[in-house]
């Protein structure tokens, strides 16, 4: 059986979601399976092409749901889950088929969609989540930047972060799928000190290291805002966390970029820590 199995690209979520269902079906469905995998984007327009759907099963995880008859699994946690409202009705009818509501599943109150195919997993197909434990942990940690801390989600410390860095920066097409049947073969380290990963790296951390300085030296906190004008600095992008790591006590950030594409002056306006998480 050829399995392809489509995920939400450059996004820890997504790939270890694309990782437990590999493990859960090979285990659970068919033994003897080979899987493909392809990321997934959003975009204006179409979000899928139907001709992709080749596999003699094709997976949808941590992505949007498509009515394509030849998606044969769809698993999902956000509440964007469906563009239209078609899809929405299609979807409540694959439920009322007893067939077809063993193959499809969203809850939007889960807060990673490996934690939800895990559960899934383990009370419908009798799958042993226990080996996976560490991969679930991290997945809702990074999804729902639930950090214990913003020098948690800063310093990176674990190898979850780190690895959440190179997914997310990653420009090689061919890195993810790689990356992702290793998600629950090993322990998070030692995926990370793979070559072909840990390789990837260094130079990531250096770029990091260099936006956390910028801002450093860019910042100020007035009125429980954190503001900083980087508009003249080329940076492809920064760890939303650091405003939070250098001035703990506030709630906001107002950051002033200037991107080729954009006007001179670009404000963003991000949620800082909120009382009701550990430590924050």
């Amino acid at each position: 059986m050829q399995v392809r199995v489509f995920y939400h690209d450059k996004c820890f979520d997504g790939a270890c979601s694309a990782s437990l269902f590999t493990r859960f079906h090979r285990e659970c469905i068919a033994k003897g399976a080979a899987y493909e995998y392809h990321g997934l984007v959003h975009r204006a327009g179409a979000l899928f092409d139907e001709s992709e759907f080749s596999g003699d099963e094709n997976a949808i995880v941590d992505f949007k749901y498509s009515s394509s008859p030849k998606v044969t699994w769809w698993f999902d946690h956000h509440l964007s889950a469906f563009l239209t409202p078609e899809d929405q009705l299609s979807f409540q009818r694959c439920r009322q088929d007893p067939q077809c509501a063993r193959r499809k599943f969203f809850d939007s109150s889960y807060t990673s969609c490996t934690g939800f195919l895990a559960h899934i997993a383990g009370t419908e197909f009798g799958f042993d989540t226990a080996p996976v434990a560490e991969l679930i942990h991290w997945a809702d940690i990074v999804d729902g930047a639930q950090y214990e801390s913003a020098e948690a989600a800063v310093e990176m410390a674990a190898p979850a972060m780190k690895l959440t860095l190179i997914i997310e920066a990653t420009q090689d097409p061919e890195f993810i799928p790689r990356l992702i049947p290793l998600l629950t073969e090993m322990p998070l380290a030692e995926v990370l000190s793979q070559p072909f990963v840990a390789e990837l790296l260094p130079p990531l951390l250096e770029r990091h290291k260099v936006a956390l300085e910028l801002i450093r030296s860019r910042a100020e906190a007035r009125d429980g805002t954190v503001f900083f004008d980087i508009s003249d600095n080329p940076l492809e992008g920064f760890n939303k966390f650091i405003p939070y790591y250098l001035f703990p006590d506030v709630t906001y950030s107002m950051a002033c970029r200037s991107p080729a594409s954009a006007p001179r002056w670009q404000w963003d306006r991000t949620p800082g820590p909120r009382p009701t998480r550990p430590r924050w």
